[in-house]
């Protein structure tokens, strides 16, 4: 019987199929360490908002109390199957595994209706991704009696308590190939290692984004500078709240996972990336933003100046200043006390505790700022002789629907619980008092940056932003969407040319 000259030779044949078992093999097991690793990764956003003829199977799966187990078993198969393919063991149920679990998520976003114009992160797809890819390879890995060189031989004959067959052990060097597998994980592991330390990402997950820059050739000019201290920063400043996921959606109870299911990692990123291509080159975050933009720096050798805002426990004195720490720890560039823990000091009592840690942050080397909603914080600070580098006051005004009457707000309302009448406060105003507001800023001695200037979404941004640099804003920090940067920093922009041409702002710039 002639042989296909064409055929390849059995070794070659079959060390091509071990690189391919165990490349798909390695994705799965990265990918499961990852998840492992990161601690609060959870599912729940990937399926609520799935897409196809299967979403309500996975939208289901995403409201189930059962959301945890869900995740651990994600977590836990994607890594025994990639071990098992990596290594080569029990290869023909990690590969029907595997591929079923691929052919889960391929169905949770499939590719269909893109246009050819239309792309993913991963490129121009069509029906045919690398998740139905990765399917039918190991849907044929299970098909076939050689699945490449791998542990198995050798585990098999120590679950059967002896010695390897000869048949099985063969020659030295095939004994060789087969164990050839333990070392490469080995080694490529530690690489993954060592680039997490370097880096604390993934490659793939950082520098290689590529930005969409369609909208930048919209772009009217150059947003101006000011500076706070040393740091020269944009006007126009990025609030941190959309990527944190805190929507301040009224009553509206949903935004808060919507944000968060928008704002992906790899979102978050494109976004920050365009706002430094439009010229935005500073970002208030709460705290817990922090992690994030560290790794986001690394990933881009991004320079964006971090104003990070810390909390102060005032029920435990021995913790006054570790928010502070971690912050330094994270690498920030200016910290400010943020404004719900000025408020709660100031109404409890313990504007003492806002002045040491103020002049703690000052002690170690970085502007120092201070927030607040209601005015009389910022006021009452003011007369104990606590007078920041900047302040972060909310400033916007009250003429939006809904607004409640001023007769029914109440100093740090903002800071307590939501009321059912439409008449009084329900997460609905920011800056309760913009008539006093303004009094106080034009008065200010430093510079100051207003934020929450379109009331959560309330005003339209050439409204909020015109009113807050008129009434004397130094600095506005505005949440926005990626789609919504360069809209933004045209409106900043034309804002600012037009208070320079009819003089209607009536405070010096600091």
């Amino acid at each position: 019987m002639k042989t296909n000259p064409l055929s390849l030779p059995k070794s070659l044949e079959s060390i091509i199929v071990t690189v391919l078992r165990m490349a798909i093999g390695w994705h799965f097991l990265y990918e499961g360490i990852a998840k492992l690793v990161l601690g609060t990764w959870s599912s729940q956003s990937y399926l609520a908002n799935t897409t196809g003829a299967l979403s309500s199977f996975y939208h289901w799966l995403a409201a189930s109390p059962a959301i945890g187990l869900i995740d651990w078993l994600n977590i836990v198969g994607l890594i025994l199957i990639g071990l098992a393919l990596f290594l080569g063991c029990f290869t023909r149920v990690a590969s029907i595994a595997g591929a079923l679990l691929l052919l889960l998520y391929y169905f949770a976003y499939p590719p269909f209706g893109l246009s050819l114009l239309t792309s993913t992160g991963e490129g121009h797809l069509y029906i045919v991704n690398y998740q139905l890819f990765e399917a039918f390879a190991l849907a044929l890995l299970a098909c076939r009696t050689d699945t490449g060189f791998g542990v198995g031989p050798w585990l098999a004959s120590l679950l059967k308590n002896r010695a390897p067959s000869p048949e099985a052990q063969g020659s030295r060097r095939e004994a060789i190939k087969h164990l050839a597998a333990i070392p490469a994980l080995g080694l490529i592991s530690w690489g993954a290692y060592a680039n997490n330390r370097r880096y604390g990402i993934d490659v793939m997950s950082g520098a290689t984004i590529q930005l969409n820059r369609q909208d930048l050739p919209d772009l009217k000019g150059t947003l101006p500078k000011g500076k706070i201290g040393q740091h020269e920063l944009s006007r126009l400043i990025l609030g941190g709240n959309l990527i944190g996921g805190w929507s301040h959606g009224r009553d509206l109870l949903y935004t808060d996972q919507l944000f968060k299911a928008y704002n992906t990692e790899r979102k978050v990123y494109e976004t920050l990336m365009l706002s430094e291509a439009a010229g935005i080159n500073a970002i208030n975050i709460g705290f817990p933003s922090n992690e994030l933009l560290r790794k986001y720096k690394k990933a881009t050798g991004s320079k964006i100046k971090v104003i990070t805002q810390i909390a102060a426990d005032v029920k435990d004195e021995s913790t006054l200043f570790d928010n502070l720490y971690s912050a330094i720890d994270f690498g920030v560039d200016i910290i400010q006390i943020q404004g719900n823990w000025v408020d709660w000091m100031t109404r409890d009592n313990h504007i003492d505790r806002i002045g040491r840690l103020l002049s703690k942050i000052r002690e170690e080397g970085f502007t120092a700022g201070l927030g607040a909603h209601t005015i009389d914080a910022l006021i009452a600070c003011q007369e104990a002789g606590i007078i920041p580098d900047y302040y972060m006051k909310t400033m916007h005004h009250d003429r939006y629907w809904s607004a409640h009457p001023r007769e029914n707000r109440i100093p740090f309302e903002q800071d307590g619980p939501t009321s059912l009448d439409h008449n009084k406060y329900h997460n609905n105003i920011f800056c309760p008092y913009p008539d006093r507001t303004v009094e106080f800023v034009s008065k200010s001695p430093v510079p100051v940056m207003g934020f929450k200037v379109l009331a959560a979404g309330a005003i339209h941004p050439s409204d909020g932003i015109y009113w807050a640099f008129e009434n004397g804003a130094d600095f506005v920090c505005v949440g926005m969407f990626d789609f919504q940067i360069v809209e933004d920093v045209n409106i900043c922009i034309d804002v600012l040319q037009e208070l320079k041409e009819t003089g209607a702002r009536s405070r010096s710039w600091l």
